[in-house]
């Protein structure tokens, strides 16, 4: 189906209604190509035109220049303009011209390749991109492979004594190959290039991590006599050569960008789409007296306020294009939206072709591996018609030929936006994304406000690799791997060697002449000490009762609240209830036609562990806030589950549970607010813990305008009456140990953040609170008690207190 029907289609379904807000369309752009660089390998430039490049686009022979020149080299462009090609020409024309260099093989240096992604998916799709590469120019001196935790141990042997070009991913480097340096010591000592692919999803607490891990191989590399240069391919980003140089500990000075984008670009049109009001409020909106129901998990509700849910509305859109005949991926937050939005398709193509339905199916992270790549085959093949998928679709997997693109929800920055909307229309050709707003204050201001999404630039990668809690261990690590010594400490950001003296005194390091030493006597491994994707203790599986089949993985950080005992977990449109949760199992049995989802709640608490920056704000009348950052400690609980009935997601029944308690260290933004100025401002007593609730959930809704982060990167607590503070005191943290960065930027732009906080509230046409401004679809109360216009009048409040400049000192 061509995409100009795509789009007349959406219009066909959205103007009428007023569904299709705003559309945005980006004229085509030509592209520039220059001849092939002189030292490219005539063999390589052979396989490339054999496959239809008969020249390369000019950004693509400026990275390979400044690669081969053995300049680290970044290389920020749209998706799908030919970045694997500016790293694997010269990879491929450096190995070739080592190869067949006389005496190479007997200096011991094998020229060798170490390609990072962060998911496995990627790296096997460039295994099978580089595989028809070599095909194409006829090579076979060249050998390459991937290795990962699922790649078995006899070719693991073959990876480390005969591959030039190891595909593989941060994790693997962490646990495996760097601990195990010594029999990776053949590929170290050649190594040439290091690529590092979709480096700008390395953000926040991860890209602490994986900063940390490529400083460790580049540690390991030199020890062995190499200095790799590293090619860092990322999404458009602002910034890029400063996140490249902070991924690898070296001055921005040293790293080359390319940023201007030669590739050719056919017409994309962006529609930004809010979905309809539901029938009980369509003829109430705005109006008095509406009843309000308690809002749940937005990917699990049909109806969760006063607009369709952005999941119900992505399904119906997948629907109507997938009988169009329109090839299409759908964009979801979560997994168990993933899985909704692919059951809710089915059931609406079912009545009008049982075929099409089954060309219709949901992908993300928690599938077994062959399960991945078979659906990964089946989209390529056109045997899969639709997808509903995770970001794990939105890194780079060469799926070409989509017609559109459906965003269920703001990605959380623009980056994953153009990232997500670049997969349509692929090589040149139209496409058409469509952004459907949630139930999220964010997502009604963007779609209202086209000029936040399109007349901004995208935000600089944030990540801060000298947090403690993520440097810590991977210093441990590194000293099992080379004894740490003095020259190391501004490899891995340290000014002296407290925090190493910190660790001796816990007894993990040991204090030597030749530098610091892992303490071998522990039981661990230092690389247990920490797990780069942020979980806590690791995964729980999926086992069915009785045949023993593993179904798939969850996080052990979100096991108490997603497959806790009575728990409805989907898994590819089949509905399991989980009998039993311990340790890092949880045993569920198949159940047919539940009529019912499931909603977690908890309960948490914030002590103030370390205030490090606060500024006292005061109105000329008086009127006094005190805003403040720092370290605190959040003790949350899971204590029950609501059963939601479906479609309505009513509750029909609530449970408690005994979970543990769960204590994260972080960091924090708060304020708080004098009780005088309150009930000045009208707020009292009875009004007030309804008041700060709906201010923090409003608040939490609008940080990531500002922030690269999205709503399920933070937390927030509010309370009348705090016992750190004495006052009522709302707080905003990072939900990672240590701090991401998140809470700290919303204290540095405490005014922008407030005002458009406030915005997004009175904007709001409801009349006592929806899930487009006060609610919140993380709530572990029941969003209750929410009192929307006293958190507009305490909104107010903090703005009247505010300076009208900088509204924070800077450190």
């Amino acid at each position: 189906m061509p995409t100009p029907d795509v789009l007349a289609l959406l219009r066909r379904l959205g103007e009428h209604d007023g569904r299709l807000v705003h559309l945005e369309q980006i004229p085509p752009r030509p592209g520039v190509t220059v001849p092939w660089p002189e030292w490219a390998d005539e063999g390589v430039v052979a396989g490339y035109r054999r496959m239809g490049v008969d020249a390369p686009w000019a950004h693509q022979v400026e990275a390979a220049e400044a690669a081969w020149r053995g300049t680290h080299t970044v290389i920020a462009t749209s998706t799908g303009s030919g970045k694997s090609l500016a790293a694997w020409l010269p990879v491929l024309s450096g190995i070739r011209t080592a190869t067949q260099a006389r005496g190479a093989a007997s200096l011991g240096r094998r020229p060798g390749t170490l390609y990072l992604s962060p998911t496995k998916a990627l790296a096997a799709d460039q295994l099978a991109g580089l595989e028809r590469l070599l095909a194409a120019a006829e090579v076979r001196d060249v050998r390459v492979t991937t290795c990962d935790g699922d790649t078995p141990m006899e070719e693991r042997d073959w990876a480390r004594e005969h591959a030039h070009v190891v595909l593989t991913n941060p994790d693997f480097l962490h646990y495996s190959l760097l601990p195990g340096h010594r029999r990776w010591q053949r590929l170290l000592r050649g190594l040439r290039y290091v690529v590092v692919d979709e480096c700008h999803a390395y953000r926040g607490v991860l890209g602490a991590h994986v900063a940390l891990v490529l400083r460790r191989l580049l540690r390991l590399a030199e020890h062995y006599g190499s200095h790799p240069t590293v090619i860092a391919a990322s999404a458009t980003t602002g910034e890029p050569e400063l996140t490249a140089a902070r991924l690898i500990g070296v001055e921005p000075a040293q790293v080359h960008a390319v940023t201007t984008d030669t590739a050719p670009a056919g017409r994309r049109s962006v529609a930004l789409w809010q979905p309809a009001l539901t029938p009980g409020w369509a003829a109430a909106w705005p109006g008095e007296g509406v009843p309000l129901p308690d809002a749940p998990p937005e990917e699990d509700a049909a109806a969760d306020g006063p607009r369709r849910s952005a999941t119900s509305e992505a399904a119906d859109l997948l629907a109507d294009l997938v009988v169009a005949g329109a090839r299409t991926l759908v964009f979801v937050r979560s997994r168990y939206g993933a899985e909704v939005i692919a059951e809710q398709t089915r059931a609406h193509l079912s009545p009008v072709d049982p075929a099409l339905a089954a060309r219709v199916a949901a992908y993300r992270g928690g599938y077994l591996p062959e399960e991945r790549r078979a659906l990964e085959a089946a989209v390529r093949s056109g045997e899969l018609l639709a997808l509903a998928t995770t970001n794990a679709l939105e890194l780079g997997v060469d799926i070409a030929g989509l017609d559109a693109v459906l965003i269920a929800g703001w990605p959380g920055t623009r980056v994953s936006l153009w990232q997500q909307a670049g997969r349509a229309g692929r090589a040149g050709a139209e496409g058409v994304a469509v952004l459907i707003a949630s139930a999220d204050p964010l997502d009604s201001y963007l779609v209202h406000h086209p000029e936040a999404v399109f007349g901004q630039g995208v935000e600089a990668t944030a990540f801060d690799p000298t947090n403690p809690y993520v440097l810590a261990p991977h210093l441990c690590a590194a000293a099992a791997e080379l004894p740490l010594t003095d020259p190391d400490l501004g490899r891995f950001g340290l000014s002296d060697d407290a925090l190493l003296t910190e660790l001796a005194t816990r007894g993990l390091l040991r204090r030597r002449p030749a530098g610091w030493f892992w303490n071998f006597t522990r039981p661990e491994r230092a690389t247990d000490l920490t797990d780069l994707r942020g979980g806590a203790g690791g995964t729980v599986q999926l086992v069915e009762t009785g045949t023993g089949t593993v179904l798939g993985t969850v996080d052990a950080a979100r096991a108490d609240a997603t497959v806790h005992p009575g728990a409805v977990y989907l898994h590819q449109g089949r509905t399991y209830v989980v009998d039993s949760l311990e340790d890092d199992v949880a045993l569920v049995h198949r159940e047919e036609d539940v009529a019912f989802r499931t909603k977690a709640r908890s309960s948490s608490h914030v002590r103030i562990v370390a205030p490090r920056e606060s500024e006292d704000w005061r109105s000329p009348s008086g009127e006094r806030v005190r805003w403040s950052f720092g370290a605190v400690e959040v003790t949350s609980q899971v204590t029950g589950y609501d059963r939601r009935r479906v479609p309505g997601m009513d509750i029909v029944g609530s449970y408690p549970l005994e979970a543990p308690e769960r204590t994260l260290e972080t960091t924090a933004v708060w304020w708080t607010v004098d009780p005088a100025a309150l009930e000045a401002a009208g707020v009292g007593a009875a009004d007030l813990p309804g008041a700060l609730h709906a201010a923090e959930h409003a608040s939490i809704g609008l940080l990531p305008l500002l922030a690269t982060c999205d709503r399920w990167d933070i937390g927030g607590l509010s309370t009348a009456l705090h016992p750190d503070t004495g006052e009522a005191t709302v707080f905003v943290y990072d939900g990672y140990p240590g701090g991401a960065g998140f809470a700290e930027r919303g204290y540095r732009a405490a005014r922008e953040w407030m005002t458009a906080t406030l915005g997004a509230i009175e904007s709001c046409g409801c009349a006592d609170g929806c899930p487009s401004c006060v609610q919140s679809p993380k709530c572990g109360n029941g969003n209750s008690p929410l009192d929307k216009a006293a958190a507009a009048r305490v909104l107010t409040l903090l703005l009247r207190c505010a300076p009208a400049g900088r509204p924070v000192a800077s450190r």
